[in-house]
């Protein structure tokens, strides 16, 4: 009954200082595994050469044990492929994993890149590339601060198609902005930061999980409010750093103005304190040039984030930050806290397709390919959304969609799902959620042009299902 295979790895615990048998330990320890679930049904047992080995004892004794296993029913031999624990074993069924729920057909989930077009055979060839040429010593525990190969590949790109002030020495690698935000939230240790409003709820919560405290900075068209920080100042007490995403606004999708740009860094210049610049879908603006990054006028002041997630997966989990030199060193202590660093292989990956043009080639397609999808929203929404309105700059990945009223977030997320679309109302990315509001947060670049008209049809089809809304006493949309 052994087979010419090892096969996999079995736990049996043999005490050979006690009185019992080996061969009854054996015996009982294999029904036990059985039994309890640790071996379920159909899977397959080590050859009993490999567990005679393993358990230091003879082989005669595993084929014995395996034999009286098999007369009691607990395990099947199969002619040429080996021993299995028999169907009709008694063991439990393993607890099974859930699975997400089904995303709906039509799912303008905002932030999602198109992942259809990853570009799969550069990184495979990345990879292949990665793994031929790279010494044993890349194998090794990684450099927390990150690959110095990407971090080199990082300054160079940074420096000419953001302009950001980045030396490698400045960079470290890390698990996205969201892993960032942690990590910076640590190594500020400051009791108060201001956070725009709208924002992402996911940041705030880790922000307020790493101990700080937040203030709702306003957005209106042109960004942030940042004439609004004094007032907090003086309400609330100093404030040690500021949250934003000036070249997108995350969500609204408005552009931080020049003139703000500029009150921004004399603000945090005066008050002593840190911007941190996350660099939200800064990579696709489609109707003229993108502005450079905030950090460029202030390397000093400003701590800069970036991620592969919107241009190329979000499950490759790689992002940077650069940060001032009187913090890179506690960045790069919470780094080693946490995991001490990022994926070796995927980094350098990552490096060769940017020293490679691969990286930029990948994001002249996806701007033309989303500027159409955005442009297929715009579309749509005009001819089945009357009185709805799309805001916010043409760029990034999502769009604001303005509905001629107010609506019940939570009714039209539910009405929308049983037309299978998947909205999301953007009054829940309030610091006070706003339940009852006009706008919408909809992605498009996830969604071929067909999808997106067909999905905004069935949106309105939800619509006009949706009985008018409760006024609140907490305001509508954002001040524009």
């Amino acid at each position: 009954m052994g087979t010419t295979t090892a096969g996999p790895e079995l736990l049996v615990e043999l005490d050979r200082s006690a009185r019992r048998p080996l061969h009854a330990q054996l015996e009982d320890g294999l029904r036990q595994a059985i039994r309890s679930g640790r071996l379920v049904a159909r899977s397959r047992l080590p050859s009993t050469r490999a567990l005679a080995a393993d358990l230091g004892v003879s082989r005669r004794m595993v084929v014995d044990a395996y034999s009286q296993l098999l007369a009691e029913g607990y395990l099947e031999a199969r002619q040429g492929a080996g021993t299995y624990v028999a169907e009709t074993a008694v063991a439990p069924r393993p607890a099974t994993i859930e699975s997400r729920p089904r995303p709906p057909a039509f799912d303008f989930f905002p932030g999602s890149p198109d992942l259809s077009t990853f570009p799969r055979r550069a990184w495979l060839r990345a990879l292949r590339e990665t793994l031929r040429e790279a010494p044993d010593q890349a194998l090794a525990y990684p450099d927390p601060r990150g690959a110095p190969e990407l971090r080199r590949a990082l300054a160079g790109h940074l420096s000419r198609v953001r302009g950001v002030v980045a030396n490698p020495e400045a960079i470290l690698v890390c698990a996205g902005v969201s892993q960032g935000l942690a990590f910076v939230a640590r190594a500020l240790g400051v009791a108060r930061i201001a956070v725009e409003d709208p924002s992402l709820p996911v940041h705030r919560a880790i922000l307020e999980a790493r101990g700080a405290s937040l203030s709702p900075l306003a957005v209106d068209e042109d960004g942030a409010r940042v004439e609004d920080l004094p007032r907090l100042a003086r309400e609330v007490g100093p404030i040690g750093a500021v949250l934003v995403t000036p070249a997108h606004q995350s969500p609204t999708g408005v552009a931080l103005s020049s003139a703000r740009r500029a009150a921004l860094v004399a603000w945090a210049k005066d008050s002593a304190s840190v911007i941190v610049e996350d660099d939200y879908d800064a990579e696709f603006r489609y109707d003229r040039a993108p502005l450079g990054a905030l950090q460029g006028l202030a390397p000093d002041r400003v701590l800069y984030m970036g991620t592969v997630s919107k241009t190329l997966a979000p499950g490759l989990r790689l992002g940077w930050i650069v940060a001032p030199a009187n913090l890179y060193e506690r960045i790069v202590e919470q780094r080693m806290l946490a995991d001490q660093g990022s994926p070796t292989i995927d980094q350098l990956a990552l490096a060769r397709l940017l020293d490679g043009g691969a990286y930029d080639s990948h994001l002249r397609q996806a701007r033309r390919r989303y500027r159409a999808r955005r442009d297929a929203l715009v579309r749509a929404v005009a001819e089945h959304l009357p009185g709805a309105r799309v805001t916010g700059v043409a760029a990034g990945l999502h769009a604001i969609v303005r509905l001629a009223r107010a609506v019940d977030g939570l009714q039209l997320m539910e009405l929308a799902r049983s037309h299978d679309v998947g909205v999301y109302p953007l009054g829940y990315g309030y610091m006070r959620p706003r339940p009852v509001d006009a706008d919408l947060a909809l992605g498009y670049a996830n969604l071929a042009e067909p999808a997106i008209e067909e999905g905004i049809r069935r949106l309105a089809a939800a619509l006009a299902e949706l009985p008018p809304a409760a006024p609140t006493n907490d305001g509508g949309a954002i001040a524009r």
